[in-house]
Parts: structure tokens; sequence; C-alpha cells
């Protein structure tokens, strides 16, 4: 069989996993998605969809049915709690510069239902659940994947395997890339609530980063509910900050109210700054959280992994229409540079802001963030960078 012809292996069935095999597919390119889990996972996890993804999802057709299962956000902002004085940045400036001038928050796994409905009637790909990758091997035509699946082991061999695996990687320690970089010290509550914290904070965008006295907290409004970042006090266990009375306690520094916070979700997690010094090894290649992962501060990480899973579709492509097999470098080039300068560090110096406890500092930060805001051309070129779209500009222009 030509090795256009046999199925290429995604790991994962996250979000960049199945939008690998969509666009994959969308090429008449056939794949194997293996998930260890027995179904998408619903947990906690990304929920920012900035302008140039929903461009990207638009020319997939699944732009507008995620649209219809999120919320808008025209502005966000970052804000003093004690004074409610805020610095609101208006995505409308970005009117020319894209088709969606505002930010969707909706839950990743929202795209992932939407793209496994799509993909079980795609007889170009086959989506395996309850199928663990164990071991690899490669040589110069194909890849070997030894994988555990309930019914025993298998061997699947494909002319490339993807690793969209996630931040543990099977894939990346199978072919022996180090994830170099930093754990950060704090670790953060990510709690739901439906609690209408819109009625009791005067300004409030969709999207909020706020500082409190001697500490910060962030309120991201989904279509239905908020999503609450929160730190836990100095030196308290994970499993006693994360009790119902203690998320309770933090949400009562926001808003003091008579009776118990109603949590819906909540989970710990550590953040992490990383990137691998290759996104490939021979034929395996890595994509999103497998190569590179950051702050959520600013909601670019899942972003920058579909925008990996755009490019090394294309570039897959190419190869297999006769393109040559160095044309995976250029997929590094393209996009580690943009990761590690315009996601990784963009991410950190969101985080390192929101850190800031020097009440002078953050007066400091706030009159500039007020500067920028004030002059059309600073705005712009602000959100074109938070927004992700310099970094896919930049991309392109890479050879």
């Amino acid at each position: 069989m030509q090795a256009s012809q046999r199925p290429i292996i995604i790991v994962g069935a996250g979000p960049v996993g199945l939008m690998t095999a969509h666009l994959l597919a969308r090429q008449g390119i056939a794949s194997t998605v293996l998930e260890q889990d027995a179904a998408i996972s619903q947990d906690l996890r990304a929920s920012t969809f900035h302008p140039p993804t929903l461009d990207m999802l638009d020319g997939e057709g699944l732009a507008a049915p995620l649209i219809a299962q999120g919320r808008l956000c025209p502005t966000w902002q970052i804000r003093m709690h004690d004074t409610h004085e805020r610095a609101v940045f208006d995505l409308s400036v970005l009117k020319n510069d894209t088709a969606h001038p505002y930010r969707l928050q909706c839950e990743q796994w929202r795209l992932c239902a939407l793209l496994v409905e799509r993909l079980q009637d795609e007889p170009l790909v086959t989506l395996r659940f309850s199928t663990r990758l164990t071991g690899l091997e490669q040589d110069g035509d194909s890849v070997t994947a030894q994988v555990e699946t309930p019914e025993g082991t298998e061997r699947l061999q494909a002319p490339f395997l993807v690793g969209a695996d996630g931040a543990r990687s099977v894939v990346r320690g199978l072919i022996g890339l180090e994830f170099d970089g930093v754990t950060y010290p704090e670790t953060t509550i990510l709690a739901t609530t439906e609690f209408p914290f819109e009625e009791h904070l005067p300004g409030l965008s969709n999207v909020n980063y706020v500082w409190k006295q001697d500490g910060t907290f962030s309120l991201l409004r989904l279509r239905d509910r908020w999503r609450c970042s929160l730190y836990p006090d100095p030196e308290m266990p994970i499993e006693e900050a994360l009790l119902p009375a203690n998320i309770d306690r933090k949400m009562q520094e926001i808003v003091p109210r008579d009776t118990a916070y109603e949590i819906g979700e909540a989970r710990a997690y550590r953040v992490h700054m990383r990137i691998t010094r290759d996104y490939r090894n021979g034929r395996v290649v890595l994509a999103g959280d497998a190569a590179h992962i950051n702050s959520p501060s600013g909601g670019m990480g899942m972003n920058g992994g579909l925008h990996d899973a755009f490019n090394l579709t294309a570039t897959l492509g190419e190869i297999l229409r006769g393109g040559s097999l160095d044309l995976l470098d250029r997929y590094t080039r393209q996009r580690r540079p943009i990761a590690e300068a315009e996601v990784l560090a963009q991410a950190d110096r969101n985080r390192s802001r929101m850190q800031e406890r020097d009440p002078a500092k953050r007066r400091v930060i706030m009159d500039d963030l007020l500067r920028i805001i004030g002059n059309p051309e600073s705005a712009r070129a602000y959100l074109l960078r938070s927004s992700m779209i310099e970094a896919l500009r930049k991309s392109a222009q890479i050879q």
C-alpha cells in the first residue's frame, strides 16, 4: 500500500487531534485517531477562542455552531477590584483585520463534540477510544505504533504519526524530546458558578482580569455561568483549598453575600511554560500542548494548538502529494518561534502583570494600559498581538 493510502495516526482526541483529522479528511487524507480515554473529556479546560481562530473555524463551517453554544465577548478588561477602575480593550478596532472582532467564551469540549459528530460520519477517519499508545518505532518510510486496547495489543503502521496528546505527551517521551521550561510556583483553583457577578460589579466585561488587595482573580463568562480563577492561601494544601467552604470563602472576597455560593465544577491546576526544541523526529510530529504549554492568562494555548493543526495538515498534504519530507522542518520553523516569542512569552507577561502585588507598580501598569487604549493606533497594535493575529501573520512570512 502506498504511503498516501495508509491512514495517518493521530494520538489524542482533544481539539488539536480532532481538528487535525478533520483537516486531513478535507484533503482526502485518511487518519486514525487514538484516544486512551473512553470518550472526549468534558473537564474544565480552555474556553477562549480568539478572532483568527474563529476565522479559521468559519472556513470549516464550525464557527457558527460553536458561537451558538458560547458567549461573545466584544471587550475584555483589567481592573482594580477595590475601586472598580478598569482598562477596557474593545475588539471592534479589529473589524478590518478579522471577520470576528470579539472573543468567544465557550468550553473547548464543545468544539470536540462538534468535531466528533462530523468525524463519526467521515469514511476517511477512524476514531478509536480506549486505545493507549505504548510504543513506537520508525524507519525512512513509516511509523509503527504499538497500542493497548480492551481486546489486547495491536501494531499499527502509518506514513506519519501526529502527537496531539497534551502536556504529558506519551509521543514526546517515546521520541526522546525534552520539554524545557519552568513550572510556576502558584496553583490555580478553577471553579464555576451561576451567581450573576455582572449585577454586582459595575462595568464588568465578559472577560476580566482583576487585581484585589494582595492578590488576583479572573472572571470569564460562559453562556450560562461564570468561570472563576482563584488562588488558594499560601501553604494551604490543594486538597483543602478545593473544599467547597474554602472556594466559597474566595468567592465571598469577590462579592460578599449572606448565603454560600453554589459551585458547579472545580479543579486545581499548576501552570507551566515549556516548549520542545523541535516539533518533529523523523516522521513523528508534535502539535498543541504536546509541543508547547503556557500560562492560561490571555487564553492562547488552545488557539495556538489549533493554529498548529492548520499549518501541519497543510504541510502533510504537500508531502503526500509529492513534496519533500523536509517540509516538516518548515512546520517547526513557522510554528516554534511563534509559540516561543508570541504565545509563551506573552502569556508569561500576562501572568507576571496579574501577579504583581505592589500597589505603586500596579498603578504604573494601569496608567500604561489606559495610555495604550487612549490611542487608536496603539490600541489596535496591542490587540493584534493579544488576539494572535500578528503571530499568524509572522508565521506565514517564515519560509
